[in-house]
C-alpha cells in the first residue's frame, strides 16, 4: 500500500503505524486519518500480525493533535476530519489485537487521546502529555473524556482537561496514563520487548480479554458519537469563533462575554 502522511510497516509479527508529518508535529489532517484507518483495517485481517505500534516520526512528537490549518480552511469544523477520527478510534479498539502507543514527544489534544485509547503506552522520558480543547474552542466529550476518568480517576481528568495543563512522562507514570517511562533512546527497544512478550501469548484468549475489557465501557461509543455531533455545532459559534481567532492572532481568547449567568442558563 502506498501512504503520503503515514509509514506502514509489518516485520516479524508486528504491524507499526507511524505518522509522518514531523515538520507539524504529526498533526493529523483528513488524510492521515483515512491512511491509518486503511493500515488499521490491513493489520486486523493480517494473521501475520499479532500485535500493532502506533507512533510518530521523529524525536519531538507522537501527535499533537489535528491539523489547524485544515480546520481554518474549513472555516473552523473539518467535518471530514471529525469523522474519519471518531472511525480511527473505533478501528483502535476494536482491533482484536493489543495496539501500544509509542509516545516520542507530545502527546496533546487529539493526539493524546489517540493513545488514551490504545491497550497500552509507553513514553519516552521527553514525552509531554495533555488536553487543549478548552484553550482552543473544542472539547471531546467521548473517549477523551469518560474514557480517561475511568483510567486516571475522575478529579484528575477533570484537572486534566479543565486546566488544559501539560505532564511530563514520569507525572504521566504515577497517575496511571502511561505504563512504562524509558530513556529516549530505548523506546524502540522497549516496545520491541514487550511486541515479543505479547507474541508469545496465545492470540485468542488475548483477543477474548480484550474483548472483555471493552464490553465494560462499550457505551462510550455513544457518547463519542454525541461528541461528534455537539463539537459541529459548537464550532459555528461565536464562543469557538474567538478561540480561533486568538489563536490565529497568538493571543489568549476573550471568553467572557460567553459565561452563563447561572444552571438555568446553560
Amino acid at each position: 500500500m502506498d501512504f503520503e502522511d503515514i509509514l506502514y510497516v509489518k516485520k516479524d509479527g508486528v504491524g507499526k503505524i507511524t505518522i509522518n508529518r514531523p515538520q507539524v508535529y504529526n498533526a493529523f489532517r483528513t488524510g492521515t486519518l483515512k491512511e491509518m484507518a486503511g493500515a488499521l483495517t490491513d493489520a486486523e485481517l493480517d494473521s501475520s500480525i499479532g500485535v500493532v505500534v502506533l507512533t510518530g516520526a521523529g524525536d519531538k512528537a507522537f501527535c499533537a493533535g489535528g491539523d489547524v490549518a485544515e480546520a481554518a480552511r474549513s472555516g473552523g469544523y473539518a467535518k471530514e476530519m471529525g469523522y474519519w477520527h471518531a472511525d480511527v478510534h473505533r478501528r483502535i479498539r476494536n482491533m482484536p489485537k493489543p495496539v501500544i502507543a509509542e509516545v516520542n514527544g507530545f502527546a496533546i489534544g487529539g493526539g493524546h487521546i489517540l493513545h488514551v485509547i490504545c491497550d497500552l503506552t509507553i513514553a519516552s522520558e521527553n514525552a509531554k502529555f495533555g488536553q487543549a480543547g478548552p484553550r482552543v474552542g473544542s472539547f471531546d466529550a467521548g473517549f477523551g473524556v469518560s474514557y480517561l476518568a475511568r483510567i486516571v480517576g475522575e478529579k484528575k481528568a477533570r484537572e486534566i482537561w479543565f486546566l488544559c495543563r501539560q505532564y511530563t512522562a514520569r507525572e504521566a507514570l504515577d497517575m496511571g496514563l502511561v505504563n512504562k517511562v524509558v530513556p529516549q533512546g530505548k523506546l524502540e527497544e522497549e516496545v520491541d520487548t514487550w511486541c515479543r512478550e505479547i507474541l508469545s501469548l496465545s492470540p485468542t484468549a488475548l483477543k477474548f480479554s480484550k474483548l472483555a475489557f471493552n464490553a465494560e465501557t462499550a457505551h462510550m461509543f455513544g457518547f463519542d458519537d454525541w461528541s461528534e455531533a455537539a463539537v459541529r455545532l459548537f464550532w459555528t459559534t461565536e464562543e469557538a469563533k474567538e478561540a480561533k481567532t486568538a489563536f490565529k492572532e497568538k493571543r489568549k481568547p476573550d471568553f467572557s462575554p460567553f459565561r452563563s449567568g447561572g444552571p438555568r442558563n446553560r
